[in-house]
């Protein structure tokens, strides 16, 4: 395996694209070979193209490369990490993949194909089993790994650990930072001194989704794991952390400290790789967290914070949804391949 892996952005100027640059600046495994986006912004160096909008500045290292068209034959790279629209996606993914590069998709379009591994490394590793499924059914040199929804991201961690309960059902009422939308995605007039409780096709995948990451993977197909899940969304005037409530039903019927304790033993040995923080699962015992500005950026916005564990079971979780929920999701998926040899 090379020494220094040549990666490639597709969406590069957008929010989550701007975190993949974030993510990649530093990174010792991966380096920033391309930056592809619209044909309105091919052409152009980045620091024109793109306008920059996190608080960190813009990396040197990026601010004067020339921004290629999102085409297989343009992008110089192992590894793509996709930012790319849904619609856009489900065509342009499968024209890399096909091509020979390695898709790591923060993009919804192939998260729930049968032959495509929906990941959160903590959580469900062996389902990458399915990227030789997925080569040999549709005859491509390389393959789709995709990460889950930022509100699912979110919560799942926290649920892995109580499946030796007898996990059977579980409600979720989420409230979703605007970032999640996109910059322009949500008007100031609408979320100012506002909730909006209804988020296009985000009960869906959070309903819908861990149950393929907390199925298990035969050697040839996902069974999904038998759980209910009922799932309220709302976008909340936060600029960054989905915070969620969740109630979990259990056959065993276990106590808080019980589940505290499942929480903070939750160790999934992955600490090699550059990405994952120090404790996936933070628990906070003040009565009042987690709340996303005290907590969205530990573990430097990887870590997932737990907190007011009552009898019920109920908690609530908090976690950065652009970087745990997006960027740097994909980046952790793309660093178990390498350790995996698959990239």
């Amino acid at each position: 395996m090379p020494e220094v892996i040549k990666a490639g952005i597709l969406g590069a100027t957008g929010a989550v694209g701007q975190r993949f640059i974030q993510a990649l600046e530093k990174h010792p495994w991966f380096e920033i070979t391309s930056l592809a986006a619209s044909e309105r912004s091919a052409g152009k160096e980045y620091g024109k193209a793109a306008n920059w909008r996190l608080e960190s500045k813009l990396p040197d290292s990026v601010k004067n490369m020339e921004v290629v068209p999102v085409d297989p034959k343009k992008v110089d790279a192992d590894v793509v990490f996709s930012a790319l629209p849904s619609g856009y996606a489900k065509t342009v993914e499968a024209e890399f993949a096909k091509e020979g590069f390695v898709v790591a998709s923060n993009a919804s379009a192939y998260r729930m194909e049968k032959d495509v591994p929906l990941v959160i490394p903590e959580v469900n590793s062996d389902h990458l089993g399915l990227i030789d499924v997925q080569q040999d059914k549709r005859g491509w040199d390389g393959y789709i790994v995709t990460n889950p929804n930022c509100s699912t991201i979110v919560m799942v961690p926290t649920l892995k650990p109580l499946m030796k309960f007898g996990l059977e059902s579980v409600t979720v009422a989420t409230m979703q930072a605007i970032s999640g939308a996109g910059y322009d995605g949500v008007a100031s007039m609408a979320i100012l001194d506002n909730i909006i409780p209804y988020i296009g096709g985000e009960e869906e995948k959070v309903e819908t989704e861990p149950l393929k990451l907390l199925g298990e993977f035969d050697g040839a197909e996902i069974i999904e794991a038998d759980i209910k899940i009922s799932a309220s969304c709302n976008r909340v005037p936060v600029m960054d952390g989905h915070t969620e409530n969740i109630w979990a039903k259990m056959t065993a019927n276990p106590t808080p400290e019980q589940v505290k304790e499942a929480f903070l033993s939750f160790n999934p040995n992955l600490g090699d790789l550059p990405t994952e923080p120090e404790q996936v699962l933070i628990v906070r015992d003040e009565p009042d967290r987690p709340q996303p500005r005290l907590d969205r950026n530990m573990g430097r916005g990887m870590g997932i914070t737990v907190g007011r564990i009552r009898e019920g079971i109920r908690y609530t979780v908090m976690g950065h949804n652009t970087i745990r929920g997006a960027a740097g999701a994909s980046v952790l998926n793309a660093e178990l391949l390498h350790k995996m040899g698959k990239l």
